[in-house]
């Protein structure tokens, strides 16, 4: 047994309100689970097998839970798509593991295009450090689509150099409602947990402009269709009225990025049941970074200009509202914390963004038995330095101390908590690497 004695602040991820805020409470752990999160008391069990550890100047979290990720992508530069299509890939998706539970604090992480089931097995199985992953393997889209990601000399340079296929991961590109059937049942049978596809072009990519169309509503409807057929859900990249419109009507359960939501799509969309990711920060980072040539910075720039508005427009509907990264820049892995800030800036309230970032997150990607540190959930928290819940801005400023996943720790921010016995060796041998990267 391991109790966090007068935690200082606890957020348990119940819900985006007061109630699920503690003060001054001790949080038991035991075998890798919450056992109780109660009011502090100075007498403690006693024996060889109870650890006390003061937590009163902490405040306490859920592990946070990143709802569209990508950790076989260490950029979209057309070096670094090189290299994530070499036989180095394995090692910077383990690097990138790393970084996202380690520093990045996410204890679980939806991967929407890239991850296969091996990497999702290897981190079960302890033999990388990561979060536990949900997979979507593929992101489908047309030819030409957001996902056929060419040479520079386009049309003569190889196909799909954006997860392109091979051995468990089917080729991302597909054209023709059988054919987009016949997709999804190789998905599944790679043995994906959500299905993702392009509702609209995107932003990053090459040649396609925001405006345009990539799926037509019989394409959609056939891969949500079978995706429900398989007991999947289907989450799409939609940026565009026409694109978000798109995916309401064919079945879509989770819209992504949503930049140009507006008032009458959010009704519609909450009437549908639908779920959001906003994905906000990947938009501003991209803002900033003038990586790109001026065809998708003209993109940039476009979304940049009306996702805080499409962000108000969800929230104030009503839609359940997911915290996403999206990390197509390097330095993005790691720092995936700052969705929270990001959101925040573009008018969530604090708890409604950490909300979206732990127990409505697990709810919402089926991942249930975490989010939420209640009695029988797993013992995924964040123990941090300073009031992270007011201010998530800290964790970008070394108020992160301890990451725990499943009740081990792998940060040794907090003395006499049990650490990942694998832990040590990698955090030497990554952390030095990261130095020179």
């Amino acid at each position: 047994m391991i109790i966090l004695s007068n935690i200082a602040k606890l957020y348990d991820g119940t819900s985006a309100t007061l109630k699920a805020i503690h003060e001054r409470v001790d949080l038991w752990v035991e075998d890798g689970l919450i056992h109780s999160v109660k009011p502090h008391h100075v007498q403690y069990p006693q024996g060889s097998q109870v650890t006390i550890i003061d937590g009163s100047d902490l405040t306490v979290t859920p592990g946070l839970i990143d709802c569209h990720g990508h950790v076989t992508l260490w950029g979209v530069a057309s070096d670094n798509l090189d290299r994530m299509n070499s036989p180095e890939a394995p090692f910077w998706a383990e690097r990138i593991l790393y970084r996202t539970l380690v520093h990045g604090g996410v204890t679980t992480l939806r991967d929407v295009g890239g991850a296969t089931h091996v990497l999702k097995r290897l981190v079960e199985q302890q033999v990388v450090i990561g979060p536990r992953l949900k997979i979507a393997i593929c992101m489908l889209s047309t030819t030409g689509g957001h996902a056929d990601f060419r040479g520079p000399d386009r049309c003569c340079g190889m196909v799909s150099r954006l997860w392109p296929e091979g051995p468990g991961r089917p080729s991302s590109i597909v054209d023709g409602p059988w054919e987009c059937r016949k997709r999804v049942r190789e998905i599944a049978a790679c043995g994906a947990d959500l299905v993702k596809v392009c509702a609209s072009p995107g932003v990053v990519s090459p040649t396609d402009h925001l405006e345009h169309r990539d799926f037509t509503l019989e394409e959609m409807e056939a891969i949500c269709d079978e995706a429900a057929g398989r007991g999947m859900y289907v989450a799409a990249h939609a940026h565009s009225q026409s694109g978000i419109r798109l995916a309401i009507q064919a079945g879509v359960k989770d819209i992504q990025h949503i930049s140009f939501m507006d008032e009458d799509l959010a009704e519609l969309a909450y009437q549908k049941g639908c779920t959001v990711t906003p994905t906000a920060w990947v938009g501003q980072r991209l803002a900033q970074s003038g990586e790109f040539n001026e065809f998708i910075q003209s993109k940039v720039r476009k979304v940049a200009d009306k996702h805080a508005k499409a962000v108000q427009a969800a929230y104030a509907s009503g839609l359940n509202m997911l915290a996403g990264t999206d990390p197509v820049l390097q330095d993005m892995h790691g720092r995936n914390f700052m969705e929270l800030v990001a959101l925040i800036r573009e008018g969530v309230p604090s708890l409604g963004a950490w909300y979206g970032a732990t127990g409505l997150a697990a709810e919402q990607i089926g991942q249930t038995d975490t989010g939420r540190l209640i009695p029988g959930h797993r013992a995924d928290f964040l123990a941090c330095r300073g009031d992270v819940l007011e201010n998530p801005g800290l964790l970008d400023q070394g108020a992160l101390l301890e990451v725990v996943k499943d009740g081990r720790g792998y940060r040794g921010g907090l003395p006499g908590f049990p650490q990942d016995t694998f832990h040590a060796a990698v955090e030497r041998t990554l952390d030095s690497r990261d130095a020179g990267v």
